[in-house]
């Protein structure tokens, strides 16, 4: 039975190896036979992505687009999500060019396209690859309805500094837990087929090694090592290739000096022949030109260098377009180059089924009936609530009762629908946002719930103008003094047994260029805080960020502290959902919360030192402040819940191990509270004794666990040499023998540990 099995599978593996080169070699003959017809002019028109249709994240706007796109100068399109325009523009480039090569449609499409969910910091707070695979099929299916065929996701830059903004796009410090995203958003937003008319290709940014900007400021320089890079910075990437995405991004900032826009050991070397990536390279906005910033020469010659290292797609710059025929004639480039670059965008096209079908995903029947429906408003409404991370929760305050009770909500976001959205919302619609008033009101329609606004955002006009960029009005002064919104603020607290306050950050406060030097709540805010903690009162902050923020005021006064990051479409009901406890919170940090900016950069995969900590910074000589303790406020993996959970002690299959042997390690999690509730259960596994320096420790696996109350589990996890594996310093991937940390928790810092021995 055994053998006929084994002989069943051999041959459907044949089978499938057969399909694959025989529609290869059909896709081939198509393109070969495309390509012997286009001009020169057309091939680089197909490496050509400018952009219309809505406010742009640089300081150039494409021009003249619809008669380029009819003489065959565009490949692509971004900035429109209107199908009926989107029909227009795409018949342009079927019926007016002379070869009728149809266009890619794209948007950054970040979480969520019509229906958001959180940001992308929040939905790794999850912890949870179905609901992150979910959630990116979602808005592959809003944004393909809409006649979008390609997105700008999933951002997988590791960050360690939370004064860059846009750590709020990306999944945190790990690079074992922003691989498995990685890979839940590209098969999520591609699916099993890439030709389906619900497929979006999407597409890895910022490549590489974005998050790792100087002084947390936005497009700063980088410096990191090789040994670092692969270890650290790089695995995010690789799953996303290994996951098949279908397009990479590249990055604003240098890797190893030179940009990454023009760096072949970064985009060739690496990318193509050590991974084996097989889709095609475009520029993050403009970064082609930007590289005459960095030192590297005019736009004619700062395009070659890009075309040449392998990037196929220019967006917005339009320096292929203009200055690459010019450089062929000089002989500064071969026609293969261009080549090249064009097959590669027509294959991603031809994969795509536009040659088969141009307007497979655009519908016009198909937004009423698939965007911002219940049951896509339901989703976002779970996934926030399991998203929301619990900070503190003296005696048990929380959850709120629904009755009994008067309640003060009070805080600029409290009845507040444009903010719920976060940062790098295109297509969404802040009108069809739950507030959080609104949300209390659907969760809890009993409750005495009072309500104040008590502060602006921020006070600090020249701030708010920040904020405000191309003269938006993201962020406005009440007309109400700031003085009469204190006053009547603590008129409504008098009033209230329990004060929620709901404050942080607004949604520009963070996202692209949104660097902050000071990352705590916002000072309008924070005067408010003060006053209501000084009223005696049990004060619930209810904090929005997209980043971490310094709270170790706010950790010492409030009696609880729930990290709601930008909660999307949904928001209001998922957090009274969360509030009231008909969800048990269950998001653990992704991102280290430090106590002070000083302590940046901090992240718990750190290498030790010669001169190590021992928890007390009044010690001289060792690797300490002196006005501060070393840990962070709130560490990596860190979340609490209204239930409680015992882990006993941890348990080793063996002491001593042998070559590719597998080690089970477990542990029984019980829960001993009075509510369900989910518990993250995180394995990691520290090397002590290494040819290189090595993190004090990683992770390297792990679990979310439902337990009902009194409800135990052995949780186990299967450990192979596949985890102890590392790049040494001659960037060998290898594991070495000797004696391993294996330590599971439910935090970083709150962890049991067993050793093991492993010979080779």
């Amino acid at each position: 039975m055994k053998r006929a099995y084994h002989y069943l599978m051999l041959a459907f593996s044949i089978f499938l190896v057969q399909t694959a080169l025989a529609q290869n070699a059909k896709m081939k003959s198509f393109i070969d036979g495309l390509m012997k017809k286009m001009t020169v002019e057309e091939k680089i028109g197909q490496l050509n992505l400018p952009v219309a249709g809505w406010v742009p994240t640089g300081t150039t706007v494409s021009k003249d687009t619809e008669d380029k796109i009819t003489a065959g100068k565009v490949g692509a399109m971004f900035g429109y999500y209107d199908p009926i325009k989107m029909k227009a523009i795409q018949q342009i480039a079927v019926e007016k060019s002379r070869l009728k090569i149809p266009l890619f449609f794209g948007l950054d499409v970040i979480h969520g396209h019509r229906t958001i969910f959180p940001i992308p910091l929040g939905l790794s707070a999850t912890w949870d690859m179905n609901l992150v695979e979910k959630s990116a099929r979602i808005a592959a299916q809003e944004a393909t309805a809409e006649g979008l065929n390609w997105t700008f996701s999933p951002m997988v830059d590791i960050a360690r500094d939370p004064r860059w903004g846009r750590i709020s796009e990306g999944n945190g410090e790990d690079p074992f837990l922003g691989s498995a995203i990685a890979r839940a958003m590209v098969k999520g937003y591609q699916g099993d087929d890439l030709g389906l008319k619900n497929s979006l290709m999407a597409c890895v940014k910022h490549f590489a090694l974005y998050g790792g900007a100087e002084a947390g400021r936005d497009y700063n320089t980088v410096d990191i090592s090789r040994s670092s890079m692969y270890n650290y910075w790089l695995p995010p990437y690789k799953a996303a290739v290994e996951a098949g995405v279908g397009s990479v991004m590249t990055s604003f900032n240098v890797v190893d000096e030179v940009p990454a826009t023009a760096n072949r050991w970064l985009m060739t070397d690496l990318l193509r022949n050590q991974w084996g990536f097989k889709g095609f390279v475009v520029t993050d906005y403009t970064a082609i030109n930007e590289m005459t910033q960095h030192g590297l020469g005019d736009l004619q010659t700062v395009s070659a260098l890009a075309l040449k290292a392998g990037v196929e797609m220019d967006m917005v710059g339009e320096g292929f377009l203009t200055t690459l025929k010019k450089s062929l004639d000089e002989g500064k480039l071969k026609m293969a180059d261009i080549d090249l670059a064009c097959r590669r965008i027509l294959e991603a096209k031809y994969k795509m089924g536009l040659f088969e079908d141009p307007y497979r995903r655009i519908d016009q029947s198909r937004p009423a009936k698939e965007i911002l429906t219940p049951e896509n408003r339901k989703a976002s409404r779970e996934i926030a609530a399991r998203s929301f991370v619990l900070l503190k929760n003296e005696n048990s305050v929380l959850p709120l009762p629904k009755t009994g009770k008067t309640i003060a909500f009070i805080g600029p976001m409290a009845d507040n629908q444009k903010d719920m959205l976060g940062t790098w919302v295109i297509a969404g619609e802040p009108d069809k946002a739950v507030t959080v008033m609104q949300g209390v009101k659907n969760v809890a329609p009993q409750l005495n719930a009072i309500f104040s606004k008590g502060s602006n955002i921020t006070n600090d006009t020249a701030f708010m103008h920040r904020l405000n960029f191309y003269n938006s009005q993201r962020v406005a002064l009440d007309p109400i003094s700031p003085e009469t919104l204190l006053r009547n603020a603590l008129e409504t607290a008098k009033k209230a047994d329990i004060i929620v306050a709901v404050m942080g950050e607004s949604e520009s406060m963070s996202g692209e260029s949104s660097s902050r030097t000071e990352i705590g709540i916002p000072a309008s805010q924070r005067t408010l805080l003060e006053e209501l903690v000084k009223t005696g009162k049990p004060v619930v902050l209810v904090l929005f960020t997209g980043r971490p923020l310094t709270l170790e005021w706010e950790d010492q006064h409030c009696a609880a502290i729930l990290n709601v990051w930008a909660p999307g479409t949904e928001a209001g009901n998922a957090i009274a959902d969360v509030l009231f406890g008909d969800v048990n919170p269950s998001g653990k940090l992704t991102a280290t919360f430090p106590r002070s900016v000083g302590q940046i950069p901090l992240y718990y995969n750190h290498k030790p030192t010669g001169r190590p900590y021992y928890g007390s910074y009044q010690a001289k000589f060792l690797s300490n402040y002196l006005d501060s303790p070393n840990e962070p406020l709130y560490p990596f993996g860190y979340g609490l819940s209204y239930t409680a959970f015992t882990m006993e002690e941890m348990k080793l299959s063996k002491s001593k191990m042998t070559g590719n042997g597998t080690l089970t390690a477990s542990v029984k999690l019980s829960n001993v509270g009075k509510m369900a509730g989910e518990e993250v259960v995180q394995l990691y596994i520290g090397d002590p004794v290494a040819s290189i320096s090595r993190p004090v420790r990683e992770l390297k696996g792990f679990q979310k666990i439902m337990l009902q109350p009194g409800e135990s589990k052995v949780v186990s996890f299967s450990i192979t040499p596949e985890l102890l594996k590392f790049y040494n310093h001659e960037l060998k991937y290898d594991w070495e023998p000797g004696e391993f940390n294996i330590e599971i928790g439910n935090s970083s810092n709150k962890l049991k540990m067993e050793k093991v021995t492993w010979e080779k």
